[in-house]
C-alpha cells in the first residue's frame, strides 16, 4: 500500500482534506504529522479516527530526526505539506514563529524527502519519478491588488506581512529543490478558505460566534477589504487533482471566484442568522468597526483558469451556498 505523509493534518484545511482524501483513496495510507499547536485539534479528525489507513503522530516538522525516522519507517512516496503558522495578526506580534515553522520547517521536510528519494547525493533527477512533494501555499504571497485584475501564476511575489513573507520564502525553497535537484514538486496557492472546522480566530467563525453571543462583531477599518472566498471542500478537490495530475515544477492557483468585502460577509451572515436563529433585534446592529490591521492588503482575487483548463477543476460552491453550510455547522458547534 502506498503511504504518504500529510503535515498539519489536524488543522482546518488539512483535516478536511484527510477526511475527503481517505474516502476517495482507500488504497493509500496517510501518516498525519501535526504538532497540535493552538490551531490543531484532534476533534477535527473524528471522521477518520477509526480508519486503519490513518495514523496520527504528534510531532514538529522542524524536528529533523523525527522526520527522518518517519521516512525510514514508512518509506513515503509522497508529501502533502499543510503545516504552517497562518494567522496574519499573530505574525505581526510574533514573526519568529512563522519563520521557524513556515520557512525552516518546509526546508526540513524538503531536504529529508530529497535525501530519501534520491539514490545518492549526486544522482540528479533520479529517485523522484514516483515520489511527489506538494506544497500548500497562499495567494497572500502576491501582495495586494487594486480594484481590478487577478493574481495568476505569473504574478510577481510582493508579500506585505510576516506571514505572507514566510510563505513566499517557503514557496521559493520548494522551487529551488525542483530546479537544483530535479525534485518532483508542485505548489498550490489558494485564496481565503472558509467552511467547517476553521479555527475560531478567523473572520467568518468570529462573526458567527460574536453574533450569537451578543457581542460586538469587529470589522477592520471600513470593512471594504476584498477577498476571494473558497469553500474548503472545493480546495481539497483541487489539491487532490494537483497532487495526482499536476505537472512537476508547476504552480497552480486555486480560487473560488467569489470576491466579497468584509462588510458584505458580516451583513450576509447576520441576514442568515436573522432567518435561522432570529432574536428581537437584527444581528447587524452588533457590527462595529475597529482600528485597521497594519499593512492590511486591500484586495486578493485568483485567476484559477490554469487549474480549470489543464486539470478540469471547478468550484462546486458559490459563496451563498457555501456560507449557508458553514453557518449551520458553526451553530451546532457554538449553541
Amino acid at each position: 500500500m502506498e503511504t504518504i505523509l500529510i503535515t498539519g493534518g489536524a488543522g482546518f484545511i488539512g483535516a478536511n482534506f484527510i477526511s475527503y482524501f481517505l474516502e476517495n483513496n482507500k488504497e493509500i495510507k496517510v501518516i498525519n504529522l501535526d504538532l497540535l499547536t493552538y490551531a490543531g485539534d484532534l476533534h477535527n479528525l473524528k471522521e477518520v479516527e477509526n480508519n486503519s489507513n490513518h495514523i496520527f503522530i504528534k510531532g514538529d516538522i522542524c524536528d529533523r530526526s523525527l522526520v527522518e525516522s518517519l521516512f525510514k519507517k514508512y518509506n513515503f512516496t509522497g508529501v502533502i505539506h499543510f503545516a504552517a503558522e497562518s494567522h496574519v495578526d499573530n505574525s505581526i506580534k510574533n514573526p519568529d514563529a512563522f519563520v521557524k515553522t513556515n520557512v525552516f520547517g518546509t526546508f526540513n521536510l524538503l531536504d529529508v524527502a530529497k535525501n530519501h528519494w534520491m539514490n545518492s547525493p549526486n544522482s540528479f533527477k533520479k529517485g523522484f519519478e514516483k515520489s511527489r512533494f506538494h506544497h500548500i501555499s497562499t495567494d497572500e504571497v502576491y501582495g495586494t491588488l487594486g480594484a481590478k485584475g487577478l493574481f495568476t501564476e505569473e504574478t510577481p511575489y510582493a508579500p506585505n506581512s510576516p506571514y505572507s513573507a514566510s510563505k513566499a520564502s517557503s514557496d521559493f525553497m520548494v522551487r529551488s529543490y525542483y530546479h537544483t535537484y530535479g525534485m518532483n514538486v508542485v505548489t498550490t496557492n489558494c485564496s481565503n478558505n472558509y467552511g467547517p472546522k476553521q479555527h475560531d480566530e478567523k473572520l467568518i467563525p468570529t462573526i458567527i460566534r460574536k453574533a450569537i453571543s451578543g457581542e460586538n462583531i469587529p470589522i477592520y477599518g471600513d470593512g471594504k477589504n476584498i477577498r476571494d472566498w473558497l469553500y474548503v471542500l472545493d480546495h481539497c478537490k483541487g489539491i487532490e487533482l494537483v497532487y495526482k495530475k499536476g505537472k512537476s515544477g508547476e504552480t497552480y492557483n486555486i480560487g473560488g471566484e467569489n470576491e466579497r468585502n468584509n462588510l458584505y460577509i458580516a451583513n450576509k451572515i447576520c441576514e442568515i442568522l436573522d432567518q435561522v436563529q432570529p432574536k428581537q433585534n437584527s444581528y447587524k446592529n452588533q457590527i462595529s468597526f475597529v482600528k485597521d490591521r497594519p499593512g492590511h492588503d486591500f484586495r486578493y482575487a485568483i485567476d484559477a483558469s490554469k487549474l480549470e483548463t489543464e486539470l478540469g477543476w471547478k468550484a462546486d460552491e458559490n459563496f451563498e451556498s457555501g456560507i449557508l453550510k458553514t453557518i449551520h455547522w458553526y451553530l451546532k458547534k457554538y449553541n
